[in-house]
């Protein structure tokens, strides 16, 4: 009898690590005449349980726990994820204090499942932001930060799917703002890709203060970058407010936000980055201007509102052409580009009467 038990004992484990998926496979060979037995088992407390096996009621108790655990891992509802929780661990009439928690609330808050998300991402994926908000209210910062195998915190998972009180939730709970997913992304440059206004506010004026607004991503981008190229006037109004740098050179090629607009033909962008007072002549890293690329791309519109905002005509990139020489056939850019034969040292000669 004993070693039938052991061999049951054994079997009923499920793979260590184990918690979001992959609950079918660990009770996949218990037929239904093993699990009839051990459900049938007589409750703790009846006569019979003081001379049953002792390994009983640990069988029967680790049954409950993977029907709870396949409950979670298959559940898309805010009742079968909550139901299958502690009662320990759900809402009651008021947060108790973070160093209060017990261990049981501590293990549920802090464990992982298989891809690495605790029960904050997992509460955030199936948008339930009641339950979300109370474990931020209960966890400290740290819980908080933890990151899953995608790099992606709870912060990153609450902008990209537009949870904008478990957002501020978050910031009001100082999290940090600058961790990074396997993109390079921070929970900012996903509320720019998603021009997000009401995440990204939330982001740029929280308590922990002013964020690091030059933080590349993998591709080179930071927010403003993202935000020029999403053409997004009031996106770009808020980073510049809050701080960030509108000379700011994305890491691939050099290009400021002017260049990247000029880039796009975007006259309503370019005017716009205009009213901001950038270097009108900010070199890429081949030493062209925002003139070059607007010459070069035979844009008359565009170089006129750059020559007005200052931009310098004899200006030269690495190869040593200005605008003026990449200009030369374009009677209309000529035009705007005016020639003076009467240079020193690369810069025309002004003379007064």
């Amino acid at each position: 009898m004993a070693d039938e038990w052991d061999g049951k004992k054994l079997s009923l484990h499920p793979e260590e690590g184990r918690f979001d998926s992959g609950i079918a496979e660990s009770v996949q060979f218990l037929n239904e005449d093993e699990v009839s037995r051990l459900q049938s088992l007589p409750e703790e407390g009846s006569p019979k349980s003081e001379a049953s096996h002792p390994y009983e009621t640990e069988a029967t108790d680790k049954i409950c726990e993977l029907q709870d655990l396949e409950r979670i891992d298959s559940s898309y509802g805010s009742s079968s994820l909550t139901e299958s929780l502690p009662q320990s661990c759900l809402p009651t009439s008021g947060a108790p204090e973070t160093g209060s928690l017990g261990t049981e609330q501590i293990n549920s808050l802090t464990y992982l499942s298989e891809e690495g998300d605790t029960l904050l991402h997992l509460s955030i994926i199936h948008t339930i932001p009641e339950l979300s908000q109370y474990i931020i209210s209960l966890a400290p910062k740290e819980v908080l930060d933890i990151q899953n195998d995608l790099f992606q915190c709870p912060l990153h998972l609450a902008v990209y799917l537009g949870q904008v009180q478990v957002v501020e939730a978050l910031v009001g709970k100082r999290v940090n703002l600058e961790l990074q997913d396997r993109k390079g992304d921070t929970a900012l440059h996903l509320a720019c890709e998603n021009q997000d206004l009401d995440c990204a506010s939330r982001l740029l004026r929280g308590p922990r203060g002013p964020q690091n607004l030059q933080l590349q991503n993998w591709r080179g981008l930071c927010c403003l970058h993202i935000a020029t190229l999403k053409r997004n006037h009031d996106l770009i109004s808020l980073l510049l407010e809050s701080g960030a740098n509108i000379n700011c050179q994305e890491g691939t090629s050099g290009k400021t936000p002017l260049h990247l607009a000029v880039e796009m033909l975007d006259r309503s962008l370019l005017h716009h980055l205009l009213q901001h007072r950038p270097l009108v002549d900010a070199f890429m890293y081949n030493g062209c201007t925002p003139l070059h690329l607007a010459v070069g791309r035979k844009d008359a519109g565009l170089a006129r509102l750059l020559c007005q905002a200052g931009a310098d005509i004899l200006q030269r990139n690495r190869e040593g052409d200005t605008p003026q020489d990449l200009a030369e056939g374009n009677n209309q850019l000529l035009a705007l580009l005016p020639f003076d034969d009467l240079m020193i040292s690369g810069k025309p000669v002004v003379t007064s009467a």
